[in-house]
């Protein structure tokens, strides 16, 4: 089955705990602190692999989890960091988390980590100072990120061809190209997308057929509206019109509706129109249709191609044309290319990590928030004392219940920060 737009779970790797631990060793019962740091939590990446075919894999495991850290040992040891859990798409797929475009994974290879696994945490041979010579605790591992996300798969090719069903786009895109998608003379014959690699003049075009549309699609009618999002990536659209139809010419308006109100105007594309099926009208009925639409359309005849997909007729001269516009496009999209990435400022959510706030609650409690701040906080194991007194020391550092105090609040008052309460 082709699948094209699914929904998943994923959840990033836990940390690895820090470990409370103390020499113990003959000639030396007492020793000092020797705890390790936990390993870091595995992130989940998404990346891009043109071994796929569809998102169909993701339609039965909705949930993907990548592994922990290892927890930290005595004598220092350090736990193992986990490996990345890599989730492979077919190029071209958009990853959104709330609706909001998280990734474009159009090249083969593109890659992004989608949830990024938690920081394991320190050992208590890592709070050693001259003030601390025998820390009785250690950090707790972070969770890893847990993240819903909707993976869209719009095809990446260079000419897409639309058309009402039954205008004869499969047979044509069978005769120009090495795809071989179902074929037959009634609608709807194509229920997936197809593509083929277009061989012309020793250079070469990818062209994808997309399903046939019809009249409200755009709204989600028919097939349409499931398979309009794979020409929002193509360059050149051909619009193949079924020159056989009682409507010709209203075929054509019914399409471009469709593409104009589609949720991104796909009509302002460049466009080669094209009337197959000629095999099946005498010269003198080509010629009259093709000066018609040449008229509604607002172009000269000679600009609107005739042929006949089955008999392989005048599809040299289309394909050629087809060339010439997907390599103006190409060179015209190089021309307004945004500037080296590099030359602009780039602000990162980790530039904002040391910022926090404190929100009084109805309660009576104080809500702290902030990544660094609460980052801290999910590493802390409040079961030990000196762990917590170690937590409200970063925030009395921080300034943070200095504004506790300023917003009412005292000591014995709760604090609420990433899930955990307690009392100051």
């Amino acid at each position: 089955m082709f699948t094209d737009n699914v929904s998943i779970t994923v959840i990033a790797g836990k940390g690895g705990n820090g470990k409370l631990s103390f020499r113990s060793r003959h000639g030396q019962a007492k020793g000092g602190p020797d705890g390790g740091d936990g390993g870091h939590g595995g992130n989940v990446v998404m990346r891009a692999d043109s071994n796929n075919s569809t998102l169909a894999k993701f339609r039965s495991a909705k949930l993907w989890k990548a592994d922990n850290g290892i927890d930290g040992g005595s004598n220092e040891r350090r736990g193992k960091n986990a490996e990345d859990l890599v989730l492979t798409v077919l190029p071209g797929t958009s990853v959104y988390g709330d609706g909001i475009l998280l990734a474009d994974l159009v090249a083969d290879g593109d890659e992004v980590v989608v949830a990024h696994g938690g920081r394991g945490g320190y050992g208590n041979a890592h709070f050693t100072s001259s003030t601390r010579q025998a820390p009785k605790f250690a950090e707790l591992g972070e969770p890893g990120e847990l993240k819903e996300l909707q993976l869209e798969l719009k095809l990446v090719a260079d000419v897409g061809l639309v058309g009402l069903p039954n205008a004869g786009k499969s047979t044509l895109l069978s005769v120009i190209s090495n795809a071989r998608p179902q074929i037959a003379d009634y609608p709807f014959t194509t229920l997936v997308p197809n593509l083929g690699v277009v061989d012309m003049d020793g250079q070469t075009f990818l062209m994808a057929d997309i399903p046939g549309l019809i009249e409200g699609a755009a709204e989600g009618k028919g097939l349409g509206d499931e398979f309009l999002r794979h020409v929002e990536r193509t360059k050149v659209l051909v619009h193949l019109i079924d020159a056989s139809s009682e409507d010709a010419l209203g075929a054509y308006t019914t399409i471009q509706n469709e593409l104009k109100h589609y949720r991104v105007d796909l009509s302002i594309l460049p466009q080669i129109l094209v009337l197959n099926k000629i095999d099946m009208l005498q010269d003198e009925q080509v010629a009259s249709l093709r000066a018609a639409l040449a008229k509604q359309v607002g172009v000269k005849a000679d600009q609107i191609f005739a042929i006949s997909a089955v008999a392989k007729k005048n599809l040299d001269a289309l394909l050629r044309q087809v060339l010439v516009v997907v390599q103006q496009e190409n060179q015209r999209r190089a021309d307004v290319a945004e500037p080296d990435e590099a030359e602009l400022p780039v602000i990162r959510l980790s530039d904002n990590d040391e910022m926090w706030h404190v929100v009084r609650q109805d309660d009576g409690s104080f809500l702290v928030t902030g990544a660094s701040i609460e980052g801290f906080a999910r590493r802390t194991n409040f079961d030990q004392w000196q762990a917590k007194d170690r937590l409200i020391d970063i925030l009395k550092k921080r300034g943070v219940l200095r504004e506790i105090r300023r917003q009412g609040g005292d000591e014995g008052v709760t604090v609420k920060i990433a899930g955990k309460s307690f009392v100051w």
